[in-house]
């Protein structure tokens, strides 16, 4: 072959696509879930957390003067809505309206349990607000959770206000999809804790896979994740809901 077709040739090679190459998987995200607690009772603060990006859940107190609005509007908005469901303390603050305590029997417990989810329309989860004394109340937690089993598709949500919960393990055995906090975002309220604990959730979502994180309306907190929210995918973070982060990391029985 002489140069003239050789160097056609060449430049025919040059102009035919590279071959098909497997691309390599993109590298796996680390996996966040934010909920934001005990909203209902300011409509302006509820509208800030309704409209932070991202799928934030609205965790939101029964009876308040603002949570039939608050979850129609966090649903509307595209938010997972949770029923904040008031628990007996082990000390003696009080609740709130519509409160759990370890004195009701299965019937009582499961008409109040009717009457919250009613304030609370599009409610798709349930997660504690306090309950320190009830949700370490063995019989009473099976009786809460095989309620919840009796309505459907609700999950629930261990907030872990403190350490002696047997929600977990009560709802695992219901077969009611469960979760629990990895971190709170502001047991100690100012920027610079914020942050740390941000910090901190983002580390057990890189360490674990997922992570899910409990915050309240105070005004630096929602500052923080305003800041937080659009630099998470920088981070390596992807922000999920609850039910993906379910989906994806199941821990459900069912019971025999």
């Amino acid at each position: 072959m002489g140069k003239g077709p050789l160097l056609v040739a060449v430049l025919l090679v040059g102009l035919l696509p590279a071959p098909l190459v497997p691309a390599a998987d993109p590298p796996p995200h680390a996996r966040i879930a934010l909920i934001i607690d005990d909203l209902g009772n300011n409509r302006v603060t509820d509208a800030r957390v309704v409209r932070l990006p991202g799928a934030v859940a609205c965790a939101i107190l029964p009876h308040t003067p603002h949570a039939t609005h608050s979850a129609q509007e966090a649903h509307r908005f595209g938010k997972e809505v949770l029923l904040h469901l008031p628990m007996e303390p082990l000390n003696k603050q009080e609740p709130g309206p519509g409160a759990l305590d370890t004195s009701m029997f299965e019937q009582e417990l499961s008409k109040m349990l009717d009457y919250n989810l009613a304030s609370v329309p599009h409610a798709v989860g349930i997660n504690n607000h306090m309950g320190s004394s009830l949700m370490a109340d063995a019989a009473r937690m099976a009786v809460l959770m095989r309620a919840i089993h009796q309505r459907g598709s609700l999950f629930f949500i261990d907030s872990r206000t403190h350490a002696t919960s047997v929600a977990v393990g009560a709802a695992r055995a219901m077969g009611v999809p469960t979760l629990s906090r990895d971190v709170f975002l502001d047991h100690e309220v100012s920027p610079e804790a914020i942050d740390r604990q941000m910090r901190a959730l983002i580390r057990l979502a890189h360490l674990r896979g997922h992570a899910v994180g409990i915050g309240h309306p105070h005004p630096d907190t929602l500052a923080a994740l305003e800041r937080w929210l659009p630099t998470l995918e920088r981070h390596g973070v992807q922000l999920i809901s609850l039910s993906s982060m379910l989906d994806s990391f199941p821990i459900k029985e069912t019971s025999p």
